[in-house]
């Protein structure tokens, strides 16, 4: 595995490009850490995606250039962080394909998947929508061939190795496995996003309506 690639962008910030998406991860919990204890240059913001991290609002871009690549990134710790619970009513209309994905019955993808210990890897799409890693690439499942025109707020899906929460109606191809009622966003709560980069987050299974 090599070590992380460090971009310009721009005057003031810089884009931290590395192997995986648990290096971005571990870098990502390294930078807040660091900025939690002090030690971290002036940063306004640290952003991550699938697998690069971007810092904005650099103070001095070549000097954390610098740094970066001399740092010693610790692996992410399994439950380090307070966990997030989400009731799922395991009702969803794509559910039964999924099992059939994974050659398992249906009670027993509910049980994968709601023992799984996930991880906000990063948000986008919508406001409060989080790219939640946790299953691997054995229960990676692609897109639907035909996106839906409206996905309801609560689904939650599967597409590739990420697990996410529609925060509201939208058009989507994700795999739609269960619904829940917890609040994804809520503008005049803070943070407003009910999951951020780094949060740990289980899923509990409920009864069907």
């Amino acid at each position: 595995m090599s070590g992380p690639r460090v971009l310009p962008v721009g005057d003031h910030a810089l884009l931290v490009e590395l192997d995986s998406g648990e290096a971005a991860g571990a870098l990502h919990a390294e930078l807040v850490r660091r900025r939690a204890a002090g030690t971290l240059p002036l940063v306004r913001e640290i952003v991550p995606a699938a697998r690069t991290v971007l810092l904005d609002g650099v103070d001095d871009p070549p000097a954390l250039a610098a740094q970066l690549t001399t740092w010693d990134i610790p692996p992410l710790e399994s439950g380090a962080e307070e966990t997030v619970e989400i009731p799922v009513r395991y009702d969803g209309p794509d559910l039964a394909d999924v099992a059939a994905r994974w050659r398992v019955s249906e009670r027993e993808a509910v049980r994968i998947h709601s023992s799984a210990e996930f991880r906000v890897a990063f948000c986008g799409f919508a406001p409060g929508f989080a790219y939640l890693t946790g299953l691997g690439e054995r229960y990676a499942v692609p897109r639907r061939a035909t996106p839906r025109t409206a996905v309801p707020a609560g689904s939650v899906a599967l597409a590739g190795e990420y697990t996410g929460v529609y925060p509201r109606s939208s058009p989507g191809g994700w795999q739609l496995i269960g619904t829940t009622d917890a609040p994804l966003w809520d503008p005049h709560r803070e943070p407003a996003a009910l999951l951020t980069p780094g949060t740990r987050v289980r899923f509990v299974p409920r009864p069907p309506r």
